[in-house]
């Protein structure tokens, strides 16, 4: 599962909710998180920015975590995303089509959502309470 860097902050800064739930189970090891280089460096400025005081604990659930790391994508395939979504978001859809995921969960519906996205990702893209709830109900068949 490819994690949006939104939902990465989300879950660290609020120990409840549907992005916690998901970080924990990474931590758990119960699901494989994976992420570029990119929502690493992304998170850790937002949290640097406007975060100051979480950051020591977001640097450490990294640590912990140990997510798998895929390299940020080719400028191409950069380009080739952002025909389908703003250029803030290409990368991480790029990095997410190029790691080969079958979930990229992101709390941002506004662009990652859209027809044209789906089509240009095989992945499923859910918000994370739809990929908590997909979750369970694998576990519960």
């Amino acid at each position: 599962m490819f994690l949006d860097t939104n939902v990465l902050i989300a879950g660290i800064i609020s120990k409840a909710g549907p992005p916690a739930t998901i970080l924990d189970l990474g931590e758990a090891g119960e699901l494989e998180i994976v992420v570029s280089r990119q929502v690493l460096v992304e998170a850790d400025h937002v949290f640097g920015r406007k975060f100051g005081g979480l950051i020591e604990r977001y640097r450490l659930f990294i640590k912990n975590l140990t997510p798998e790391m895929v390299d940020d994508p080719s400028s191409e395939m950069i380009r080739e995303a952002k025909k389908v979504i703003n250029q803030n978001d290409a990368p991480i859809l790029a990095a997410a089509r190029d790691a080969a995921v079958d979930y990229l969960v992101s709390g941002n519906t506004k662009h990652f959502f859209s027809n044209e996205v789906r089509s240009f990702l095989s992945a499923r893209i859910l918000s994370p309470v739809e990929f908590l709830t997909e979750f369970e109900s694998l576990f519960s068949e």
